[in-house]
């Protein structure tokens, strides 16, 4: 990452302080569904050390699986530790494809889902089950055919009848 000229310090801890709002919490691997020209990830490193060191953020590992240094909000660390000791409900959560939170293809496993609006990544407690591309239904996982049934329905925005919601969420 990182091309063309150099930045300055100011911009370059601007779009230090620009990732970390967006995400709440970064790490290198992030920066591949981000724009070529930002500054390279050691550019980065360096302002969040600063940033670390003055109390501002917390250096550690907030996400699972990856390698290397990680920074958070601190406003971001409670959460990520609420739902990482939730309990699994089923919960279904939609979300454009140019949205951040589709991270499939860079830090989840799985083919990349354009970054585009006509695109859409299904979760289910977290994890990505199916995505829309191109108008046409992907599963990310293995899903039972209710499973399926149900995430055509929410990707394609109809909503699914509430006795195959409540089969689905078991």
């Amino acid at each position: 990452m990182g091309g063309g000229e150099a930045l300055d310090p100011d911009a370059i801890e601007h779009i230090a302080r620009t990732l970390l709002r967006r995400y709440g919490v970064v790490f290198w691997k992030l920066l591949e569904r981000e724009a070529p020209w930002l500054p390279s990830w050691r550019e980065l490193l360096r302002v969040y050390h600063r940033l670390e060191a003055r109390g501002e953020i917390r250096g550690g590992r907030f996400v699972e699986g990856l390698v290397g240094e990680q920074f958070a909000l601190p406003e971001a660390i409670a959460p990520l530790r609420a739902i990482r000791q939730r309990a699994d409900d089923g919960e279904l959560v939609c979300v454009s494809g140019s949205d951040p939170l589709n991270l499939v293809g860079t830090v989840l496993v799985g083919d990349k889902v354009p970054a585009l609006a006509g695109s859409r990544v299904l979760y289910r407690d977290g994890m990505p089950i199916a995505a829309l591309v191109g108008g046409k239904v992907v599963p990310l996982i293995e899903l039972s055919a209710v499973d399926a049934r149900l995430a055509k329905q929410v990707l394609l925005r109809h909503p699914p009848s509430q006795p195959e919601a409540v089969a689905a969420a078991r």
